[in-house]
């Protein structure tokens, strides 16, 4: 990396894009990732797929408990 960078001819906005979606990077220990990519190779999924429905299902109980 440089000591400094010149932002003087920057652009504000430049990249910004309105209604754009950005993935959220969920980072899990290699243990865990190792358990969840077995379940969903068992299962014919995506690894992704499969914790989005474990993340849905929790979130469902933790909100029925509030």
């Amino acid at each position: 990396m440089k000591r400094e960078y010149d932002f003087s001819k920057a652009v504000w906005g430049k990249f910004f894009r309105k209604g754009a979606e950005l993935n959220l990077p969920i980072y899990v220990d290699s243990s865990m990732r190792k358990r969840l990519e077995r379940i969903a190779k068992r299962k014919g999924k995506p690894v992704a797929e499969l914790v989005n429905q474990l993340l849905k299902k929790d979130v469902e109980l933790l909100e029925s408990l509030a």
